[in-house]
This record gives C-alpha cells, sequence and structure tokens, in this order.
C-alpha cells in the first residue's frame, strides 16, 4: 500500500537533527558544507546564501556520496558534516535523509529552508 507524501517526509525527517538556520549559519562559519539545491530560477529571483556550494538536485548524490567516484573534494568522508536548504524545507529532508542512507552520517537540513534563512535576516547575495 503507497504511503503518503506527508508519511514519507515524516519517515525522512525521525532520522534526522534539523537545523534552525541560525545554527546552519553558526555551522558554516564553523566549516560545515551548506548545500543549496534549490533550481536557478529559485537562486535567481530569491538571491543566495554566500559560502552555500550550489550542486543540482538530479546529481547531488553523486556528487556528495561517499563512495561516489564523481564526489566534490569537500567531501572528505562519511562523517563531514552536511547540511541541505531548499526553498521551504521539504525537498532538502527527503535529500539529506538519502545522504545518510547513503552513508554521510552527519547531513540534514534546514527548517524552513531558505525562507526561513531569509526571514531570520541571515546573509544572502544577489
Amino acid at each position: 500500500m503507497p504511503i503518503t507524501l506527508e508519511d514519507l517526509i515524516n519517515r525522512a525527517r525521525r532520522g534526522l537533527v534539523r537545523l534552525e538556520p541560525e545554527q546552519a549559519a553558526s555551522e558554516l562559519a564553523g566549516g560545515a558544507l551548506l548545500v543549496d539545491i534549490r533550481p536557478a530560477d529559485q537562486r535567481s529571483h530569491g538571491g543566495d546564501v554566500p559560502g552555500a556550494t550550489v550542486i543540482d538536485r538530479n546529481v547531488l548524490e553523486w556528487r556528495l556520496a561517499p563512495d561516489s567516484e564523481w564526489r566534490i573534494d569537500a567531501v572528505a568522508g562519511p562523517d563531514t558534516r552536511v547540511i541541505v536548504l531548499c526553498n521551504e524545507g521539504y525537498s532538502s529532508s527527503l535529500a539529506a535523509a538519502t545522504l545518510k542512507e547513503l552513508g554521510l552520517v552527519n547531513a540534514t537540513d534546514v527548517v524552513g529552508g531558505f525562507q526561513a534563512w531569509k526571514s531570520a535576516g541571515l546573509p544572502i547575495k544577489r
């Protein structure tokens, strides 16, 4: 029997210790990898988060999986702190849960996504 989208998101979030935007900003300043998976049109319209690494959602697993030959250099190993950011904090939860399944044990996401980041008055570059 299929599950609902809400159930899928709730299941993904059960395995995450999600961060408020201010916490994510602090961890970014401390060296965590903040990955912005928003589409180009959302970034163009809303702005970018300084210091974030932009990775399209459709290649996220290949760029971040610890055992991927296409992994970016910022992923030093399975304990790398990865914080995923989407527009409102839904697709980032699904993505972060998938990254945990792939072995990134410290993957998580931002509660409320970019919209919460912006509302908190955190840095954005246009």
